[in-house]
């Protein structure tokens, strides 16, 4: 039996009830990844740089530094790190802005199929 190899996450939002419901989605479906939590998106950063982790669930709507923001301070020290955006600022100006940085872009509410998006698209571009 083949098992998948063991995947860093760090989740990035303002919510500790988004964060945790995130995790636990995550780990519901990959038991023996590693699951780190940043409240915003300065604390993501240095946790990113610290890390290196594989991939990232990133809220846009924080205080201090937006999720934008945040993502091209870490893909500057972290470039092979997957990003996914989670927003409920669905316009199409986010959208472009997400896809010219090559991260992806998932509605919110987070519910377990935004999260099974994110995984998706974490394994097409990794």
């Amino acid at each position: 039996m083949s098992t998948s190899p063991i995947k860093s996450v760090l989740v990035v939002d303002d919510s500790r009830v988004a964060r945790m419901l995130i995790r636990n989605i995550l780990l519901s479906i990959h038991p023996h990844w590693i699951v780190t939590e940043a409240a915003n998106g300065k604390e993501a950063v240095e946790l990113a740089k610290r890390e290196t982790p594989n991939y990232i669930t990133m809220d846009y709507n924080m205080p201090d530094m937006d999720g934008i923001e945040a993502s091209q301070n870490i893909l500057q020290y972290a470039p092979k790190t997957v990003i996914a955006l989670f927003t409920s600022n669905v316009q199409n100006h986010t959208r472009n802005l997400a896809a010219s940085m090559h991260i992806g872009f998932i509605g919110k509410p987070i519910t377990e199929t935004s999260v099974r998006q994110a995984l998706s698209f974490f394994s097409s571009v990794s």
